[in-house]
């Protein structure tokens, strides 16, 4: 008997990075201070917890519309065009089981056997399995790291060809915490338009920005609207990422495509926590920018530590829940830093280089996943850590 498909095995091996090697000390009992998985620390709003427990009561407990409740994708339409600039009908919006889900839809309906999809490195891991699964292969262009990784154009046009299919994106970066600037993404779209490409952005991170930074969609500018699928969750944002919900937004005739994948794969999205998610985008945003201000003040934290580290250097996030200090000093390949970091401290951080070669020298730090006080004594171990290692040099 035959098993598995020759495409699971001829695929990238699915890793959790740093998560998968604290497991074993955490079935010993060990308290480990995560730093690694990006997950938010909050609590889901109540009022989206209690619309969605309405949605129950008021029997919302049957079979929906495969692309999503239409309440919800109006809502949606609504909040695109006034927060996003994408104008999207109804009938241009899928809800989808997280954006998880929404990567997987697009690259299976996109992408053939042999076509090539960039990602700008460092990436997003998660984005490879979905690629190969499809039958296609994946490229890097390495963002320009001594310009605290801004997209570098002529990187990106090295690894163009004939069978280029799509370059795909995280707006704001994940692991890097940047959030592009309009300069950046146009450079992405005058070489999308030039080649007659498709771009899948991953826009999870939206709202979570610092210090007056703005967040743009791609396919906001001129000629990206026909050729760009814009990607949402309420995962980081509302802190729903156990609710699993997500929509991405297409120009219409991507959407029968889209849905014979989606259909073949879930059906449609639970029907009632998408009334969780029509409370989330039509309720009060006052929730979001709490929860935000409360990043910052662990993103400050986070980034006053590290720096104040001989050998650390730590630029302030853009965006995101992520730091993404520089440890190159040290001389070691920062996999190594970050298992020593684990075995020596009880704190999990991730290795740069889980999110390619141009991730070399960083680690990336979660500072959204564990309570202040938790983070703080995870600053205060990783500061011993690296006077240990300055120490011995």
């Amino acid at each position: 008997m035959k098993w598995p498909a020759s495409r699971i095995l001829e695929s990238s091996p699915k890793s959790f990075g740093m998560y998968e090697k604290s497991i074993p000390l955490m079935e010993q009992g060990l308290d480990l201070i995560h730093l690694e998985v990006g997950r938010p620390k909050h609590d889901t709003p109540i009022n989206i917890k209690e619309a969605t427990k309405r949605a129950l009561d008021d029997g919302l407990v049957h079979y929906g519309d495969f692309a999503g409740n239409l309440n919800f994708r109006e809502a949606l339409s609504e909040k695109l065009a006034a927060v996003n600039g994408i104008r999207a009908s109804v009938d241009e919006i899928l809800v989808t089981n997280g954006l998880t889900h929404g990567a997987y839809v697009t690259c299976h309906a996109a992408v053939d056997p042999g076509d090539e999809v960039i990602l700008l490195e460092p990436y997003y891991p998660q984005h490879i399995n979905k690629i190969e699964l499809a039958g296609g292969k994946v490229l890097t262009a390495k963002l320009d790291r001594a310009a605290g990784f801004r997209i570098d154009g002529d990187a990106i046009r090295e690894k163009l060809s004939d069978k280029t299919r799509m370059i795909a994106m995280v707006n704001p970066a994940n692991p890097t915490g940047r959030v592009f600037s309009r300069e950046e993404l146009q450079t992405v779209a005058d070489i999308a338009i030039e080649h007659d490409l498709l771009v899948m952005s991953d826009e999870v991170y939206e709202q979570i920005l610092y210090d007056g930074n703005e967040h743009i969609s791609i396919a906001s500018l001129d000629g990206m609207r026909e050729r760009t699928i814009s990607q949402f969750a309420f995962t980081k944002g509302y802190a729903m990422d156990g609710w699993r919900m997500g929509y991405m937004a297409a120009p219409q005739e991507f959407m029968a495509a889209f849905l014979k994948i989606s259909m073949n794969d879930v059906a449609h999205v639970n029907v009632f926590i998408q009334e969780g998610g029509y409370e989330a985008i039509t309720g009060s945003q006052d929730c979001v920018r709490e929860m935000v201000a409360d990043d910052k003040r662990q993103r400050d934290l986070v980034v006053e530590s590290m720096n104040a580290m001989q050998g650390v250097s730590c630029p302030a996030p853009q965006g995101t829940i992520y730091a993404f200090p520089d440890v190159s000093s040290f001389g070691l390949p920062v996999a190594t830093i970050a298992d020593e970091i684990l075995e020596q401290t009880n704190v999990v951080v991730e290795a740069g280089t889980f999110y390619g070669a141009g991730g070399e020298g960083h680690l990336r730090i979660c500072f959204g996943a564990e309570p202040y006080e938790r983070l703080d004594e995870a600053m205060q171990r990783l500061h011993a850590y690296f006077a240990g290692k300055v120490a011995a040099k």
